[in-house]
Parts: structure tokens; C-alpha cells; sequence
């Protein structure tokens, strides 16, 4: 029996307005996060440990740190002579081309291409979520229940769920019901954003979309594509066992970081069996001086401390000058925080700085420093 063939289509064109000055000036998915990564290190590190060799990144908004963190594909030993990493972009030429206006146009954009490759399932992943997970099951489970549509679910507390898809699941793992972020949800389980689709029935499906549209754009799969799936009962569903975390927002993406400095955090990144990849980082190791005092902290390679640290996450290259004091905090790659300043749940962006005796942050909602601040 020949193996079926998976293509992993990694959706990383957002532009993440929700993160504000954040995404500014870069992809989503090239966000730093946990000192090291990047968060489209996350799919990518999943495909590789889950034996997938054929992975497609669509971009799109700011793609130029991006494109320099795929590295060709290389820290996930997608950079091969066949199949491995490809890079898919907006393009213009014929009527349909030009710029994608969600996930299902970005696909179906792309059809001609992805019907040429033929896979049997056509894995879309998006590129901006927290996770582990084993793609080998989700396709196993896709394959044995014969649907249209496999949908990675999870839940959340019910007051979040109106961002996402909301799905009821019956008895048999058969989705029979999904709304795309309800005003009131009428579950707590939602979509991770990731999907097996059988290939050749989601281009079908999509098609028949476009033609019953009147050649208008096909946009998101939660407008048009899902619920037509779920209407033919063609939708299953798989839960997944483990930690999943949207960092889609300010709030969110600082609330990760804390997770991740907990007595036990609820996601494993030195993990033997399922380490995170990413384009290596060429820092020395960091420096602690005698002056400084750290508790409870994630320390990159090449930052330099001289302050005071306490239960934040400091990138590499970080400068923390002496007298100084950040607390419950992330600081990002290069960023720089002067003598005597005080720093306190606050996300600083690479190369921003905090000038001497400025203070920054509070108890209240989570501060943003993208360039540099003064007092």
C-alpha cells in the first residue's frame, strides 16, 4: 500500500493588526517569541518531527524578515533537491491574480500549482499559534474517517471563543454545526487553524464556490468553505491533547511568555523528542555581571545585564544597564533598557530602547515600547 502524499500549505501572509506596532513593520509569523524563536518555527518544527517533506509558506504582508528566517527551509531539513520548503507569493498575470484576501482565496489562488503537485491531503496550517502536535495522527484520523474536512480542535474559555471558529462535535467525531466568531458562541470548542483537507475535494469544493459567487473573491474558510463542508456532514473533527495558545493579540502573546516562566510550564521547549527548530542565532553567551540580580527569567544568548530581572523573558543582544529594573516583562531581540529606568509589563521591541529613569508600564493594561522612549 503506497503512503498517501501530504502537502503542508503554512499560511504566514497576515498582518497581525491586532498586535499593533508590533506588526507594524513584520509578519505575524516572524514574530520573536521565548527569547529564541519565531512563531512560524512552531508549524514547521511539527512537519518536520511529523515526517512531512513537502511544505509551502504563502506570503504576503511584509515578508522580507520572514523570508530570512525560513533560511531556504534549512533548520527543518526542508532544504532539499526535491520537494521541501517552497515559497508562494501574490502575483500578478491573469484575472484571478493579485492579492489574496484571506485563507481559502489564498488556496484557491494557488490551485493550478497544487493540483499539478496531486497530494492526496493538503494540510493548511496557520502560522502564528503556540503548539505541538503530531500532523502524522491528525492525517491518519482524516484518512480512516473518509471526510472532506478534518478540523484540529480545542477549547477555550467561552468568553474568548467568539475569535475563532466555534464547532459542536457529536458523538461520533462528525462536526454538525460551525459558526465563524459568533457573537455569542454556542460552545467553547473552537478551530486551531489547522485542517487536512481531502485535496482534490477542497479545489472541487472551491470552484464551485467561485462559479455560484460570480467570479467575486473567495475569502476566508470560515465565510463560505467550512460551512458548506459541515452542511454535507463531510466535517470531522480531532481534538487535540496538549497546550495551544493564540498570541494573536498584545495581551495574549505577553500572557504566553509568562506561561512559559511558570514552576511548571505548561509548554516543554527544551523537549529531546520534539525540539523547536529555528535559523540559528550566531550570539555569544549571555553575560550576567556581579551588579545584577535574576529571578525567574529566560536569558538568550548575547544579552548583557548589569540590573535587576525578575520573571521576564530577555531576547538576545538585550541590554540591561545597571540600577535599572524590569519586571514581569519581554524583551525582544537588541532592545535596550538604561541605567536606573524601570520597566513593568511591557513588551519591548527589537532595537527599541528605554532611555535612563524612564518609566514604563504598570498594573494596568500591557505597554508596547517600539522605538525609543525617554523620559
Amino acid at each position: 500500500m503506497n503512503r498517501p502524499s501530504v502537502l503542508a500549505l503554512v499560511l504566514a501572509g497576515g498582518e497581525g493588526s491586532r498586535l499593533g506596532p508590533l506588526t507594524d513593520e513584520r509578519a505575524k509569523p516572524a514574530l520573536p517569541f521565548a527569547g529564541t524563536y519565531r512563531l512560524i518555527d512552531f508549524p514547521l518544527s511539527n512537519c518536520l518531527h511529523s515526517g512531512i517533506g513537502d511544505v509551502w509558506v504563502i506570503q504576503q504582508y511584509e515578508p522580507h524578515e520572514l523570508t530570512k528566517q525560513l533560511a531556504n527551509g534549512r533548520p527543518w531539513d526542508l532544504d532539499r533537491t526535491r520537494g521541501g520548503l517552497r515559497i508562494l507569493h501574490p502575483y500578478l498575470g491573469d484575472s484571478e491574480s493579485g492579492w489574496y484576501e484571506g485563507n481559502a482565496d489564498a488556496i484557491y489562488s494557488n490551485r493550478q500549482v497544487i493540483a499539478d503537485q496531486d497530494p492526496d491531503v493538503l494540510l493548511v496550517l496557520s502560522a502564528d499559534h503556540v503548539y505541538k502536535l503530531d500532523y502524522s495522527d491528525v492525517v491518519a484520523h482524516h484518512l480512516d474517517s473518509g471526510a472532506a474536512v478534518t478540523m484540529v480542535t480545542t477549547s477555550v474559555p467561552k468568553e474568548e471563543a467568539s475569535r475563532y471558529g466555534v464547532v459542536r462535535v457529536d458523538g461520533d467525531g462528525r462536526v454538525s454545526e460551525f459558526e465563524y466568531k459568533p457573537e455569542a458562541p454556542g460552545s467553547d470548542v473552537i478551530t486551531t487553524e489547522v485542517f487536512a483537507y481531502e485535496a482534490r475535494s477542497v479545489l472541487r469544493t472551491l470552484e464551485e464556490l467561485a462559479e455560484e459567487g460570480d467570479g467575486s473573491s473567495i475569502r476566508d474558510f470560515g465565510h463560505e468553505l467550512l460551512p458548506r463542508l459541515v452542511a454535507e456532514g463531510a466535517a470531522r473533527a480531532f481534538e487535540l491533547d496538549g497546550y495551544w495558545r493564540d498570541v494573536g493579540t498584545v495581551d495574549s502573546y505577553w500572557e504566553a511568555h509568562m506561561e512559559l516562566l511558570a514552576d511548571e510550564p505548561p509548554l516543554t521547549l527544551d523537549d529531546p523528542e520534539w525540539p523547536i527548530l529555528t535559523m540559528g542565532l550566531q550570539r555569544p553567551p549571555a553575560r550576567i555581571e556581579a551588579s545584577a540580580t535574576i529571578d525567574g527569567c529566560l536569558v538568550a544568548g548575547g544579552s548583557h545585564v548589569r540590573g535587576t530581572v525578575a520573571r521576564s523573558v530577555i531576547g538576545p543582544g538585550v541590554v540591561v544597564e545597571e540600577g535599572a529594573e524590569v519586571r514581569d516583562a519581554v524583551l525582544l531581540h537588541d532592545s535596550y533598557v538604561g541605567a536606573r529606568a524601570r520597566v513593568t509589563r511591557a513588551i519591548v521591541d527589537e532595537e527599541a530602547s528605554v532611555g535612563e529613569d524612564t518609566v514604563v508600564g504598570g498594573m494596568d493594561e500591557i505597554t508596547v515600547v517600539a522605538a525609543r522612549l525617554d523620559p
